[in-house]
C-alpha cells in the first residue's frame, strides 16, 4: 500500500506536502490519505453487518429486550444500555443487562427474545437511507455483497424481501450457520469462501463496532467502520482499518 502512497505524491511538490501535513490533524491526514488510496483499491467483494451498518433495528431491539428484562424484574438497564449491546450474542447482551451468568436461565431469556422478536423486530426495523442505494452502486459494478450477522438469516431476509430489496444481497451469514459468534471469524470467513474462494486481498468488511474490527483482525481482512451506531470514532481506531465514514457512501470506490 505505501507503493501508491509514493505513485499518489510523487507530482506534489515536498513543500507543499509538508505544509498539508504540519497543518491537519492526524484523524484528517489519514482520511486524506485514504481518498488518496481509495482510488487505487480494487475490492470485488464487500460484506457487511447488518444492525448498525445497514440497518437501524434499535428500536425493536429495545422493545424486545425491554419486555424480556421487565417480565424478569430487571428494570434498570436504560435504551442506551441496550443499544451497546447490539452486535454481542443474546446470551451475552442478557448477562450484560441483568447480570445472570446461568447459562439455563439465559438460554430461557434467548427464547423470550426470539418470541418477541417474532412480533416487534421486522416492522421496528429501517435501513439506513443511502443502503439501497449504496449497495446499488456495487452490484452494478460487478462486486459481490454478503451479509455476516449474529442476528438470524430469515430475519434479515424477512426485511429485504418485504421491502424489495432482497436482489440487492448475494448472500447472508446468520447466527444460525455458525458455531462461534463474532469476535471469532469463522461466519467472515464462511463469507469470503462463498464470495471469492478464501481469497481475502479484494475482500471489504463493512460494521460499526469494535465487535466488528475485532472480526475482521481474527478473519485477516482489511475492515471499514461506518459510525451509524454508538461506537465512537476512536474506539473503531484503535483496530486496524482502511477506513472510518460517517455513513456507507464513504465505502464507495471513486469510479462507482
Amino acid at each position: 500500500m505505501f507503493s501508491h502512497f509514493l505513485h499518489i505524491f510523487s507530482s506534489v511538490s515536498p513543500k507543499r506536502i509538508k505544509r498539508v501535513f504540519y497543518k491537519i490533524k492526524y484523524s484528517e491526514l489519514m482520511f486524506f490519505i485514504y481518498v488518496c488510496v481509495k482510488k487505487q483499491m480494487n475490492y470485488t467483494t464487500y460484506l457487511f453487518d447488518f444492525d448498525y451498518t445497514l440497518a437501524d433495528s434499535s428500536r425493536g431491539i429495545v422493545t424486545c429486550f425491554r419486555n424480556v428484562l421487565n417480565r424478569h424484574g430487571y428494570t434498570r438497564p436504560t435504551d442506551n444500555d441496550i443499544k451497546r449491546t447490539i452486535g454481542k450474542t443474546l446470551e451475552e447482551s442478557f448477562s450484560i443487562l441483568s447480570g445472570v451468568t446461568d447459562t439455563r436461565q439465559l438460554a430461557e431469556f434467548k427464547k423470550e427474545y426470539i418470541k418477541e422478536a417474532d412480533t416487534h423486530m421486522t416492522v421496528n426495523t429501517v435501513l439506513f437511507l443511502e443502503t439501497k442505494s449504496v449497495l446499488a452502486a456495487l452490484k452494478d459494478s460487478g462486486a459481490r455483497i454478503g451479509i455476516i450477522s449474529t442476528k438470524f438469516r430469515y430475519r434479515i431476509l424477512d426485511l429485504f424481501e418485504k421491502t424489495g430489496h432482497d436482489g440487492l444481497v448475494d448472500f447472508i451469514v446468520g447466527g444460525e450457520d455458525v458455531k462461534a459468534a463474532k469476535p471469532a471469524p469463522e461466519g467472515l470467513l464462511l463469507a469470503i469462501g462463498r464470495a471469492s474462494g478464501g481469497g481475502k486481498s479484494e475482500v471489504l468488511y463493512v460494521g460499526d463496532s469494535v465487535v466488528d474490527a475485532a472480526t475482521a483482525q481474527a478473519a485477516g481482512t482489511d475492515f471499514a467502520g461506518v459510525l451509524h451506531g454508538m461506537t465512537t470514532r476512536e474506539e473503531l481506531e484503535a483496530y486496524p482499518h482502511v477506513a472510518i465514514v460517517d455513513d456507507l457512501r464513504g465505502i464507495l470506490p471513486v469510479s462507482v
